[in-house]
């Protein structure tokens, strides 16, 4: 099997994903091969669970199987991803190679692999609890509870600043001023509050896919009454939405807490630029509810540029940090 490079991992990285692809850049040298790694293996395991073109007992049978070939690198999940055909042509090329990224893992410290392994167990499972969830986009449904909603932002988001956290801890002394468990915290809920705005931006569009993540067991309290109810207008749920949004905000709160508590600035710029998308796109949704217009919210390209330009200051700055927190980017 022929060996996957790191300017190969840069490459592909480049390919399905323009903006998380600045964020491992900024990492020291050290942290970019196990973190591009985990990022690779958790966007094939998306790319699985996401192709509506495959059937859903497929997906299932491949998500499950990739957990269980982990770290080895083989076993029957990659013939049966055959029948997973993203019209992506990076994430077809990622898929096609899948093989060779988990296979880059069994050169990786023991600790940063067996990091890894945990973190896509953790996913996966995210991903699967979806596609047995929303089985079928012709048919709207919601979930029935925050608590699913909450487990659903940990199971694919929250974990992954624990796991940030941990595996920058290993491989930078003194990596931050809080004790590990309080960072740790800070970690799952600014990956929860990422997510969580994620949701909430692009509602419009999964509720056309059949999938309503606001509970329903809220919405009831607003008076929708079923989740196809909520279909025919939106602008009902508003007070739900609302609640979600205000809790997305403190999420970032948690963000901005953990990121003036590290100390590499490198690592400060990395978490900087995801971060502030949030802030910004928080704001935008506050001024065009996805509730109201169906167009997807987006930050544009010279705005992330800015942004770049200002987290530079914000990496050495937590003054910068709390302004730019205040002012809602």
């Amino acid at each position: 099997m022929k060996e996957f490079r790191d300017a190969e991992l840069m490459e592909v990285l480049q390919g399905v994903s323009r903006s998380f692809v600045l964020t491992i850049r900024a990492l020291p040298k050290g942290l970019r091969r196990p973190v591009g790694l985990a990022y690779l293996l958790a966007r094939a395991s998306d790319t699985i669970a996401d192709t509506a073109t495959a059937p859903i007992d497929a997906r299932l049978e491949c998500l499950r199987g990739f957990v269980r070939m982990l770290p080895a690198g083989s076993g029957d999940v990659f013939t049966r991803l055959r029948e997973i055909k993203p019209e992506n042509a990076s994430e077809q090329y990622l898929l096609e190679n899948l093989e060779r990224v988990t296979g880059a893992l069994e050169v990786l410290p023991q600790g940063d692999r067996e990091e890894i392994v945990g973190l896509l167990r953790k996913i996966t499972r995210g991903q699967e609890l979806d596609l047995v969830r929303f089985p079928d986009a012709a048919e709207l449904r919601a979930l029935e509870t925050a608590e699913e909603l909450d487990e659903y932002t940990y199971l694919v988001a929250g974990c992954v600043g624990e796991f940030w956290t941990r595996i920058c801890g290993a491989h930078l002394p003194r990596y931050g001023t809080l004790d590990p468990d309080e960072l740790s915290r800070l970690g799952r809920g600014f990956g929860q509050g990422l997510q969580l705005v994620n949701i909430l931006r692009d509602l419009p569009q999964d509720i056309g896919n059949g999938r309503c993540y606001l509970p329903m067991s809220e919405l009831r309290q607003a008076g929708i009454a079923s989740a196809e109810d909520f279909r025919g207008d939106m602008r009902r749920a508003a007070p739900v939405f609302e609640a979600w949004r205000r809790k997305a905000v403190a999420y970032h709160e948690d963000g901005r807490r953990y990121i003036e508590a590290i100390r590499p600035w490198r690592i400060r710029f990395a978490c900087l630029l995801p971060w502030a998308l949030g802030v910004r796109t928080l704001k935008l949704i506050s001024e065009r509810s996805p509730l109201e217009k169906t167009e997807r919210v987006k930050v544009g390209r010279k705005e992330v540029a800015r942004i770049m330009r200002r987290a530079v200051w914000g990496a050495l700055s937590n003054g910068a940090v709390r302004r730019w927190s205040e002012e809602g980017a």
